[in-house]
């Protein structure tokens, strides 16, 4: 199948059909029309269309939704670009990915965020959603023209990966936000607490001699925001939760009926603070990976529908800046194109049921940016075809993103994507 080619009909038959809410049925038989999802069924089965995919021993699913990605446009193309960036999360499975603000020039004006959609409609191979800056150029101390963020087209407002040190400017960002009716997306971390640590405060840092950037820098943030958004009556969204502690609080501010959720990056699921015993700069992350309890922890908010999506984190970076001693490194994996594969891990090993992983990278990030998840009749055709059994190495030479600091390079993975569409349209094939 062609990448980048509109057919006027596609039939898919075979497999099994995820439809986004939490089970699983064998494929009645799908047609595609339009760029929409035109029958389901006897109908689809029985139409003659342009083509036809077989998708026997696959899943179907609504494409994955990314809530926290990293294109590095506009900003220095050598660490990657919304062609390169947008390629990967077709790689992946992704159909929808949602753009840092934290881009050069920072997206803080409707003059970047119109440049940033009009590249991604020239030039990326899925939909990209920005999100504005909250403050100025991130420095946490002036508001943005949030109006104008939202007039054109940013889907929420956060500090990417910066914290706001100042809480009276912090209260100001989410009573603002309220007044436009926009989500903030703000990454939980106490600046004051956590320094210059780069690392889980725990026993590979005291081992180590590692700085250590301990629990509570998260979960005094997290406190904090929880009480100003109860304040504000927010929409708040919690960005990559780390610590068990702060799965902890959400459930007990759900309970008191504050507007929270909450997603978690897929390498906290996966990894603990022991990928740093060997000084391996990959796993220079922020926030830190921590210790078996708490990635525990994480996996059990996924399971319970508690944290509300898995996001990839993705931040690729040229070789340069993963070459230096390990506190000197710049924080961030390439992760997009695995993300897929080391949920099937987790599924694997018992963790995770395979339901409760693709609502976490469909329908639960889907509605926290108010996007409709659901696989019927009249729905745009955005979906992820996947072979479960199916095994693959992440290499230079199968991966797409500019950034080749995977957290799993020459790694045997279960999981391969075999056809991402957008409105229809492939745009990522793999048949082999």
């Amino acid at each position: 199948m062609k990448v980048g080619q509109q057919y006027d009909s596609l039939k898919i038959t075979g497999g099994t059909l995820f439809d986004g809410t939490a089970s699983e049925a064998d494929n009645p038989g799908l047609l595609i029309q339009g760029g929409k999802i035109a029958a389901i069924g006897e109908e689809a089965l029985n139409a003659v269309a342009e083509q036809e995919f077989d998708a026997r021993g696959c899943v179907i699913s609504r494409g994955f939704v990314d809530l926290c990605c990293n294109l590095r446009e506009p900003g220095n193309g050598q660490k990657g670009n919304i062609a390169s960036e947008t390629l990967a999360a077709a790689h992946g499975g992704f159909t929808t990915v949602c753009a840092s603000p934290e881009t050069s020039p920072v997206n803080d004006s409707s003059a970047v965020t119109n440049l940033i959609r009009d590249v991604a409609a020239s030039r990326g191979s899925v939909e990209v959603l920005p999100i504005g800056a909250i403050t100025r150029g991130l420095d946490g101390e002036l508001l943005s023209d949030l109006a104008g963020l939202k007039n054109a087209g940013c889907v929420a407002v956060g500090n990417g990966s910066r914290g706001i040190r100042n809480a009276r400017i912090l209260r100001r960002c989410m009573s603002y936000a309220q007044t436009f009716g926009l989500t903030v997306m703000f990454s939980p971390e106490n600046q004051s607490l956590a320094a210059d640590g780069y690392a889980h405060d725990g026993q590979v840092t005291t081992r180590l001699g590692l700085l250590g950037i301990p629990e509570v820098a998260e979960t005094a943030a997290v406190m904090e925001m929880l009480l100003l958004a109860e304040e504000t009556g927010v929409k708040l969204h919690l960005s990559q939760l780390s610590s068990g502690r702060s799965v902890e609080m959400l459930a007990d501010a759900r309970k008191r009926g504050i507007p929270v959720t909450a997603d978690v990056a897929m390498h906290q699921l996966c990894f603990t603070e022991e990928a740093l015993a060997s000084f391996d700069s990959r796993f220079h992350v922020r926030p830190p990976l921590r210790s078996e309890l708490d990635r525990k922890a994480l996996v059990a908010g996924v399971q319970n529908g508690l944290i509300d999506a898995i996001v990839s984190q993705h931040q690729p970076h040229d070789t340069a800046a993963k070459q230096a001693p390990l506190g000197a490194t710049e924080p961030g994996l390439s992760s997009i194109e695995s993300v897929l594969s080391l949920g099937l891990g987790l599924v694997s090993k018992g963790e995770l049921s395979r339901e409760r992983l693709l609502v976490a990278l469909t329908k639960g990030p889907a509605g926290i940016i108010g996007l409709s998840s659901d696989l019927v009749e009249g729905a745009e055709a955005d979906l992820c075809i996947f072979d479960p059994t199916a095994r693959w190495q992440p290499s230079v030479q199968t991966l797409v993103s500019s950034g080749m600091h995977a957290p799993v390079l020459g790694q045997d993975l279960e999981g391969r994507v075999r056809l991402t569409l957008v409105g229809g349209r492939p745009v990522w094939s793999d048949m082999n």
